[in-house]
């Protein structure tokens, strides 16, 4: 069985990779008003440069910005959508063992797109790669699963399908821009529907009034609408996990409750699943999986430093194949190694050996 040219890659990765420490200072500086942010560009310009050589190096024929220019992976493109406001949230949900705040997008105005958003990062990623440049982007269904109803003003959306039409349009044009300036593989990142698996984060939408049989429902419905009218040639695939913060987590479940529905609904190419612990379930729920789709196995975990057995990964890339062929099937990390700047509890080193591991797995089980 060869290795695919077209992504998702039977080595792949979702995205985000740890922040070398010049970024961090830089920003830091910029922050607190040392430098400017012309300079912070330069050096994301060179860091980006030499992350990119290194993913090619290992053999990854897929390779991302590490999401460099980003503090969070979700705030930093939902906030530059017009009337979107992401504000500090005390009552959210709390990764496990971290009192660490969290940010909840909130919505009181029409929502629009005024100009590109991260076109920018992903035309620079573009020119200085030689192989697939991917680009990541977070799922709009993220604007009400943080905050649910409360969180989007009913005066100005009474209707909710009104609101995922003029975020479907924020997104397609975003989308269009991408694709005219060479983009063909997206990924759009959805933590929704992995927290929908957790019987805790369930009960939480009960009680603020919704019922979690129907969300994966309405978030298809706004993936859909944010990717109709894709262009010819382009991949969408969709990434979910149970939370990935320093190398802490926020919910636990198999796909079983979410499976059907999103994995026939929502009108992607491909799904990165969280698959590196006991909290994602087994592989049951994969056989819910269309035929046309692709599957990529985040098997390799990004929040330890441990290197995993090449024997065990393989043994359950083989469990997978039970549900889904072989030929349908991929790996990867299970998340980014940097959700935000933070970055997950290990080291560069660590990161690059993760995703070395990947590639030779890959070429050991597919050819």
């Amino acid at each position: 069985m060869s290795i695919t040219n077209k992504p998702p890659f039977r080595a792949d990765q979702v995205g985000s990779l740890l922040r070398p420490q010049e970024v961090k200072d830089a920003r830091a500086k910029v922050e607190k008003g040392e430098m400017t942010p012309e300079a912070l560009r330069e050096i994301e310009d060179r860091c980006i440069k030499a992350a990119v050589k290194k993913q090619e190096s290992i053999g990854l024929q897929v390779v991302t910005d590490g999401e460099y220019r980003r503090g969070w992976w979700n705030h930093d493109f939902l906030g530059k959508i017009d009337g979107v406001d992401v504000e500090l949230d005390e009552k959210s949900y709390k990764f496990a063992g971290s009192d660490d705040p969290r940010y909840t997008a909130k919505i009181r105005r029409k929502v629009s797109r005024s100009g590109p958003m991260m076109l920018d990062h992903f035309k620079f990623l573009n020119s200085v790669a030689t192989k697939t440049a991917k680009f990541t982007m977070p799922s709009p269904a993220i604007l009400y699963h943080r905050g649910g109803r409360a969180s989007i003003s009913k005066e100005v959306y009474p209707d909710l399908d009104v609101l995922w039409a003029d975020v479907g349009r924020v997104y397609q044009e975003e989308i269009r821009d991408l694709a005219a300036a060479g983009c063909t593989y997206l990924q759009i990142d959805d933590t929704s529907v992995a927290f929908l698996c957790d019987e805790k984060f369930r009960e939480s939408c009960r009680v603020r009034g919704d019922d979690p049989d129907m969300l994966p429902h309405m978030y298809a419905r706004a993936v859909n609408a944010a990717i109709a009218n894709r262009p010819a040639g382009m991949t969408i695939a969709m990434h979910t996990c149970r939370g990935n913060w320093k190398s802490t987590w926020l919910a636990s479940g198999s796909y079983d409750p979410v499976a059907e529905t999103v994995f026939n609904e929502t009108k992607v190419d491909a799904y990165f699943l969280e698959y590196d612990s006991e909290r994602a379930g087994g592989f049951e729920p994969l056989r819910f999986m269309p035929k046309t789709k692709k599957v990529v196995l985040g098997l390799i975990s990004s929040k330890t430093p441990q290197l995993e057995n090449k024997d065990a990964v393989k043994r359950r890339i083989e469990e997978a194949s039970k549900y889904v062929p072989l030929e349908n099937l991929c790996l990867s990390p299970q998340c980014g190694f940097a959700s935000t700047h933070h970055g997950n509890n290990l080291t560069e080193d660590d990161q690059w050996r993760k995703l070395e591991l990947v590639v030779e797995i890959s070429k050991e089980v597919w050819g």
